[in-house]
């Protein structure tokens, strides 16, 4: 927080919702760009899809999807060709709005002819998926889990997960779809905002209890009825890496098209929520991603008809304020300055940190309705925990300072005891060999981004095309240049069809498909990831050829 006016630049930026809430020309800010598009729901389920291409048996975490209406025919077509193959199968699935949140305009469905295709699918486009019908229960209700992951930084990769998060439950017992319990929200969504409704949410100081608990708290669970809990934790460490995989080739255009290569810049990190859910036998499987994951520490109480007071959430506060603290800890500036220090610990005292003057943003930007004063009251409050948990040992002199490494201890000794242990953990790059064979999409990313030309763009024109074809030689005399426009413009007609977007140009996903066919028609025989794979070694080698060409890709 810095004074009202101040016009001195800040080291950490803290915007509610997205990068462009203020202009930003140095520090870090807390959100990076394009982020909010690229986990909405259809845009998460296209990068899925292209992965699953590549690595079926990788990418098997996240539910089959079809996008509506684009897709709508295709999904009518898959249906009754299984159904007709199997009369016994009996699916539900879920038809979720591309841009909705807190549970809005979810429902469930047994046959595609239950699609609410009314005037507003056109305007507001959906993603369906198939329903996973046995979760694992906890006392006979069905629950999901929210995870709080820090991407710290893009290039190079680094990802951060927090050892805790929350448990939302649903407020009635689970019983399998039917046509009779469809509509019972209560019953098959665990959206907190929906339960929250419900006669039998209960509110408890308990972690372990109540209709919000901690997921350690779960963990504990299963591992005193003997789950191997290790095994579970690595699943959903390998699950968070290979969503964020996927995802980081669309957010790395969005990156150089607001911030461009070799000027200064901002640097950005950011917090998101990932919802997952535990099917009966123990695999993860991932929901949906939010960019903007509720900070709330506390809860509304109904005192009479319309008026409410706020009562602290035990839950929430223990989770939320360790994510919050920990992860400006990590983005401490001084500490890509120098390693040593006369602090005890990595703190943010000299630090000036950025918060809008609307409190509540940080706070929960979703919550609408609420008196400003009651918006800066409660916004406050997790403000004052996270200065007094930052600030703890502030003053202590280089005598009583024991010798910190660059990494963050878990177990601080001595006077650094004063502060809680990190409750962030890093998974990447710590365990990058296991995943670097899926960065695929990433080189054709960094091959599109190369021929865009022009900076400030996340579309390229046919003419940038036409040269990516023409320095890596893969037209010949069976794929003329012809052939090449020919296939830019049946692409990008098609892409362009289906996005919200109007700028003209192949947007990064249409790249993706054309090159997926390029690599295809060259390397007949071979599986896809090593069609693509092939195709972008060749490239590489071609541009390298090229003076002042060359591309260079690393793990990150």
């Amino acid at each position: 927080q810095v004074p009202f006016g101040r016009r001195m630049p800040c080291d950490i930026y803290w915007h509610g919702v997205s990068f462009h809430d203020k202009n930003i020309f140095s520090g870090q800010v807390n959100k990076f760009p394009g982020m909010a598009e690229t986990v909405r729901k259809i845009t998460l389920s296209r990068a899925m899809k292209i992965m699953k291409d590549l690595f079926p048996l990788e990418y098997d975490f996240y539910p089959r999807s079809w996008i509506l209406p684009d897709e709508l025919s295709l999904f009518e077509s898959e249906f009754h060709k299984t159904k007709d193959s199997d009369p016994s199968w009996k699916p539900t699935f879920i038809v979720k709005p591309d841009g909705g949140c807190q549970g809005d305009g979810i429902y469930l469905i047994k046959d595609p002819g239950d699609i609410r295709l009314t005037g507003s699918t056109q305007s507001r486009p959906a993603v369906v998926q198939e329903y996973i019908c046995e979760p694992l229960l906890v006392d006979n209700l069905k629950f999901d889990i929210r995870l709080y992951v820090l991407l710290k930084s893009l290039e190079p990769l680094e990802i951060y997960i927090a050892k805790d998060g929350l448990s939302r439950f649903c407020t009635e017992p689970y019983q399998e779809p039917t046509l009779k319990n469809l509509h019972q929200v209560f019953m098959h969504l665990t959206n907190y905002s929906l339960n929250i409704h419900s006669g039998n949410f209960i509110h408890s100081d308990s972690a372990s209890t109540g209709s919000k608990r901690t997921f350690s708290s779960i963990l504990c669970r299963l591992s005193s009825e003997g789950v191997d809990v290790k095994k579970l934790w690595s699943d959903i460490i390998s699950l968070v890496i290979k969503t964020i995989i996927a995802l980081m080739p669309e957010l790395k255009v969005y990156y150089q098209s607001d911030i461009p290569a070799g000027k200064p810049g901002p640097t950005c990190f950011q917090i998101l929520g990932f919802d997952i859910l535990l099917m009966e036998s123990l695999k993860p499987m991932l929901m949906e991603v939010n960019a903007n994951p509720s900070m709330r520490i506390e809860h509304e109480q109904e005192l009479s008809p319309g008026v409410f007071e706020y009562v602290p959430s035990p839950v929430d506060e223990e989770v939320k304020v360790a994510v919050i603290r920990d992860t400006l800890r990590l983005m401490d500036p001084r500490k890509k300055k120098k390693k040593d220090t006369h602090l005890i610990f990595p703190h943010l005292h000299g630090v000036l940190i950025f918060f809008p003057p609307s409190y509540h943003v940080m706070y929960d930007i979703e919550k609408k309705g609420m008196k400003d004063k009651q918006h800066k009251h409660h916004s406050l409050k997790l403000s004052l925990k996270l200065k007094f948990y930052l600030k703890l040992g502030s003053y202590q002199s280089l005598k009583q300072a024991p010798e910190v490494s660059e990494e963050l201890l878990d177990t601080p000794k001595g006077p650094e005891a004063a502060l809680p242990s990190l409750c962030l953990r890093q998974v990447f790059p710590k365990y990058a060999k296991y995943f670097c064979h899926l960065l695929l999409v990433d080189k054709v990313a960094a091959l599109f981004i190369h021929f865009l030309g022009i900076k400030g763009t996340t579309k390229l024109g046919p003419t940038g095309f036409r040269t990516f074809i023409r320095n890596c030689r893969l037209s010949n005399s069976s794929f003329s240049m012809a052939s090449v426009d020919i296939l830019y413009i049946d692409i990008t007609r098609r892409w362009n069809s289906m996005s919200i977007d109007k700028e003209s140009g192949m947007c990064l996903q249409a790249f993706v498909e054309a090159f997926f066919s390029l690599a295809r028609r060259r390397y007949k025989l071979l599986p896809l990831h090593e069609q693509v794979l092939s195709l972008i070694e060749l490239c590489e080698n071609r541009l390298a050829a090229l003076p002042g060409k060359r591309l260079l890709w690393g793990c990150g």
